[in-house]
């Protein structure tokens, strides 16, 4: 895009509803002074006059010019230094400088263009060449100014963005706070068992989440989900989601039923899914799926019953090291109206482990794009086979951090982790 220059007479119309422009007009020679003046100040102009360099420079330190019209040979220092000194002193705007010479050498026009001057008018002056190059300077100038003028408006409308940045990751500091509190008891002893859960957006929140609930003494509803998208819309779905999976408020679990007798009891996997799907696709007006999976867990048994839709499948490492992958895949949730979904059976003994992991493990890229895959995260949970409770997943993130190179990943990692231990022998 060019910006149109404007005219000498748009420049004539513009002076005259603001204040003139000031020319200083330096040369030894008086007449010389009042003969330029004299076409500046008819032409619209304002003008002060010096005598030599030295005065043009005690003069500019109080009223820096527009525009100055000097001559190069001047007493003391001559129009080069001035030209040089007066560079110095105009730093907020930028002044045009004309030297007048009788020189016209090339490599001595090439020295006054380093000394910083703009344009040359050879003497004597021609009042219409004279009046031509300070048009020209006046369409720099002007444009300098637009620029100056355009340059404020971006600080300023960077300095207003740096607001509302400083504003949002405020913000996003207090939801990420807010979204760990979701997950604030990471580990739980039972009996039986002991439960890990391991949380890390991508950035300050993300569309993981994971969680547990009580069903009753014995049994222990578990739950991983992993929203499409990142960032706060994904997090917000999270957060109600978790709110149909509450474990602080059994009753508007919709995992859960209450018996008879006053207890709870949880609803088929499956079922639950299902629910879930229908309430997304009905209630919640968003363009987000997630992808699930929801398990119970007999602490005293070791059996699990687990319903997966679309999420990575669970792992089963036994006591030997073994390394099983379970599951029947399903659709993700919020994508098909009346979807169905499978559960299966998982058999845990002492020593054995299960694992559900979300897709930012085995889809993490290393620096040439390989992703850790399957294989990958076989080999990563042999190393891991004797670490134990919170400290797997701590290595684990410090494995994956080597496989990537980055300690930061490109999507939220999430897992649960529980480790059967069997009945205690009395």
């Amino acid at each position: 895009m060019f910006l149109a220059c404007p005219s000498t007479a748009d420049l004539l119309a513009t002076r005259q509803n603001r204040v003139p422009r000031l020319v200083m007009v330096v040369d030894d020679s008086k007449l010389q002074r009042r003969i330029l003046a004299a076409y500046l100040t008819g032409w619209g102009f304002a003008v002060v006059e010096a005598s030599s360099g030295d005065d043009a420079l005690e003069k500019c330190r109080h009223c820096v010019p527009d525009m100055v019209l000097s001559d190069w040979m001047t007493p003391g220092i001559s129009g080069l230094e001035f030209c040089r000194a007066f560079r110095a002193l105009s730093q907020d705007e930028y002044g045009y400088f004309i030297l007048l010479t009788s020189k016209h050498e090339k490599a001595e026009v090439a020295k006054g263009l380093d000394s910083g001057a703009d344009d040359f008018l050879t003497k004597p002056v021609d009042p219409d060449e004279l009046r031509a190059r300070l048009a020209a300077g006046e369409r720099i100038l002007e444009m300098q100014r637009e620029l100056t003028e355009k340059n404020e408006i971006i600080w300023d409308t960077l300095g207003e963005l740096q607001r509302i940045y400083d504003s949002l990751d405020r913000d996003l500091i207090a939801a990420e706070k807010l979204q760990k509190s979701l997950i604030s008891d990471t580990t739980r002893q039972f009996a039986t068992g002991r439960l890990s859960l391991m949380l890390q957006s991508s950035g300050h929140v993300g569309g993981d989440l994971v969680g547990f609930f009580p069903v009753a003494s014995d049994k222990l509803g578990l739950f991983a989900m992993d929203v499409s998208g990142h960032g706060i819309s994904s997090a917000l779905m999270t957060a109600r989601l978790a709110g149909y999976l509450s474990a602080s408020a059994p009753d508007q679990n919709i995992a859960l039923h209450r018996s008879d007798d006053g207890s709870y009891r949880m609803n088929p996997p499956d079922e639950v899914i299902v629910k879930i799907n229908e309430l997304l696709l009905s209630e919640m007006e968003t363009e987000h799926y997630l992808t699930l999976l929801l398990a119970q867990i007999d602490l005293n048994t070791g059996k699990a019953i687990i319903s997966q839709a679309g999420h990575p499948h669970p792992v089963v490492q036994r006591k030997d090291g073994r390394i099983e992958h379970c599951g029947t895949g399903g659709y993700p949730v919020g994508l098909l109206e009346n979807a169905t979904y499978e559960q299966f059976t998982v058999q845990l003994h002492p020593g054995d482990r299960l694992l559900i992991l979300s897709d930012g493990v085995t889809e993490c890229p290393d620096s040439d794009g390989n992703m850790l895959v399957e294989i990958g995260l076989d080999d990563m949970l042999y190393d891991l086979h004797d670490v134990e409770g919170p400290r797997m997943f701590d290595v684990m993130l410090e494995k994956l951090a080597d496989f990537s190179r980055s300690e930061s990943f490109p999507d939220d990692v999430s897992g649960i982790l529980l480790e059967f231990q069997g009945a205690r022998e009395m």
